[in-house]
């Protein structure tokens, strides 16, 4: 399974490269905002530039998120997107207009990845139309008494049952238990904030037998 980063900020991009595990980044307009120290003076110029900025720091994919609710406009911010690096995957909504806009792109050998996903039938249609990604939101759906990865399976079985090539990322993941269900049920991505990602590699036990391991330690002169 492969991991990918939910975050803009390139600190927290940097350093989960450092550790050697990361596979991609996945963005999108809240994650870009909280990055922004003064919005007023933030143009879409610098967006382009702050994925661009992106790109730079990591060889996977990058997926951006357009900022329109309409299909032609999806279309174009689309194509400007992927322009900025060969990385670039462009993130629509999956809405009708979403999906107009991810056959648009497809066809024009643009990766895309349809996020807001919550139904089996949504991720059926993405792949329809060429989402070379979905990202099913687990987080959210657990928000409202929903098991987010019971969607997950589900989307699974189904590509699975007819060889559909959309890689399903898991999205919206809150803690480590995320994760490891994600690679149970056989997901191809995780894209996981930063704070989570430093959770996969906590353990107590581990910790109990450094704290051991290190005041045996000491007998160890010079």
């Amino acid at each position: 399974m492969k991991f990918f980063i939910d975050t803009a900020n390139l600190e927290e991009i940097r350093l989960a490269e450092s550790l050697g595990v990361l596979d991609g980044v996945t963005t999108n307009p809240s994650l870009i905002a909280k990055i922004v120290e003064d919005p007023a003076s933030f143009t879409r110029r610098d967006f382009l530039a702050h994925i661009e900025r992106i790109c730079q720091l990591v060889d996977g994919p990058v997926s951006a998120e357009v900022t329109t609710l309409d299909a032609e406009e999806m279309m174009r911010e689309g194509e400007e997107l992927a322009a900025i690096h060969k990385n670039v995957v462009v993130k629509c909504p999956l809405t009708i207009d979403g999906l107009k806009a991810i056959r648009h792109l497809s066809e024009k050998g643009i990766r895309t990845n349809a996020t807001l996903v919550f139904s089996p039938n949504q991720a059926i249609l993405a792949a329809k139309a060429g989402a070379s990604y979905v990202s099913p939101f687990v987080g959210r759906l657990d928000d409202i008494s929903t098991e987010g990865m019971a969607l997950v399976g589900q989307i699974v079985e189904i590509y699975d049952n007819y060889g559909l090539m959309t890689e399903v990322i898991v999205a919206s993941v809150r803690h480590p238990q995320h994760v490891v269900e994600s690679a149970l049920i056989g997901a191809d991505i995780a894209t996981i904030p930063y704070g989570v990602i430093r959770q996969l590699a906590n353990h107590p036990l581990t910790d109990a037998g450094l704290k051991k391991f290190m005041e045996d330690a000491a007998v160890i002169k010079g």
